[in-house]
């Protein structure tokens, strides 16, 4: 499949990437990291002027989509800029509640999705199937939490409640729970710094309960993945960027290393597995079919952490220090390629098809 972005969509990341790079996006991180979200959520308003969380929600709820070619575009910056806070579990909460409401069960939707789409409110979102954090929750507006076992959509659900009718099986999705969490409890430490894991607190209001939530919390793990695989091919984009830059001006025995074979090699093999995903991710969006989300997602995930382990050692032992920029993406690969699903769990999700 040959796809090219349009003309539209090429402005637009240009735009982020001219805002992004202008607004001192380490600086946001770092504060971020230490606690003080204040510029980072400075950063989430310009952003939501630029339109990127109304990319997630229906017209209906004051957005311009659900748009996932957009969306990529968008996370790809988000990724290369190092941008801090729940980007993905906001877009994922906006899935959940536009999926609800395809169901029938408008009233969340009609609720929070305006708030979350204008940038007005920022939201995070725990799921059963993803254990029991929700990053971020210091930060967020609103912790969503759900209690489901999620099922099957779409194409998926169709085969498999075929294959239950043949085999005289009950296909009845499982109850779940869809509820605000009051507050949360202890805080976790992820390997990146800026990204901070609670544990949401229990009771609190119920948003939705019934067997639509478990479909609806699948269609938003799946989006939550397809947008961390653009977050991952971006934050991997922006260490191949700052590795080169570094090559170029490093010089031993009066020489850049940079022209050395062996770091043009390993170079050359860090491109070669970012462009490798890159088809894959906005294959994955004209689409939005779980096996194609799972393969943009591992191999994004995968690229951008092979992206941290090459600067790591082109850098040298200045990459170890954490008063370089570089920190901030070399710290954040492996996290995003665990999130919203493993590799070994989205390569199973491949070969299952």
């Amino acid at each position: 499949m040959r796809f090219l972005l349009t003309d539209e969509q090429q402005a637009f990341a240009r735009s982020l990437d001219a805002m992004l790079s202008a607004a001192d996006t380490p600086s946001a991180a770092r504060a971020w990291a230490a606690g003080d979200p204040a510029p980072g959520l400075a950063l989430w308003s310009r952003l939501a002027e630029a339109g990127v969380f109304a990319l997630a929600a229906p017209e209906a709820y004051e957005g311009v989509g659900p748009l996932p070619v957009e969306l990529a575009v968008a996370f790809v910056e988000l990724g290369r800029h190092a941008v801090p806070g729940p980007l993905v579990e906001t877009v994922a909460a906006a899935a959940v509640l536009t999926r609800l409401a395809e169901l029938g069960d408008a009233s969340p939707a009609k609720r929070l999705l305006p708030g979350l789409a204008s940038g007005e409110s920022t939201a995070t979102l725990a799921m059963a199937r993803g254990g029991p954090y929700a990053l971020d929750a210091h930060a967020a507006t609103v912790t969503l939490v759900v209690s489901a076992a999620e099922t099957a959509t779409g194409r998926d659900a169709g085969r498999d409640a075929t294959a239950a009718a043949a085999a005289g099986r009950d296909m009845r999705p499982p109850g779940g729970t869809l509820r605000i969490a009051p507050g949360y409890g202890d805080v976790h430490v992820s390997a990146d710094p800026v990204r901070r894991l609670v544990v949401p607190g229990g009771g609190g209001e119920v948003l939705a309960d019934g067997p639509h939530v478990g479909v609806a919390a699948a269609y938003a793990a799946d989006v939550a993945a397809f947008v961390t695989a653009a977050q991952s091919l971006g934050v991997g984009l922006a260490l191949l960027d700052r590795t080169v830059a570094y090559v170029r001006q490093r010089t031993q025995f009066g020489t850049a290393i940079g022209t050395f074979q062996a770091v043009k090699h390993r170079l050359a093999d860090t491109l070669i597995g970012l462009e490798f995903a890159r088809p894959l991710l906005y294959g994955a969006a004209l689409s939005m079919a779980p096996a194609d989300i799972a393969a943009a997602k591992v191999t994004a995930g995968e690229a951008a952490y092979a992206a941290a382990r090459a600067a790591l050692q082109l850098h040298g032992a200045v990459g170890y220090t954490e008063e370089l920029d570089l920190s901030l993406w070399l710290r954040k690969a492996r996290p995003l390629r665990d999130a919203w699903g493993t590799p070994a769990r989205c390569r199973a999700r491949v070969l299952a098809g």
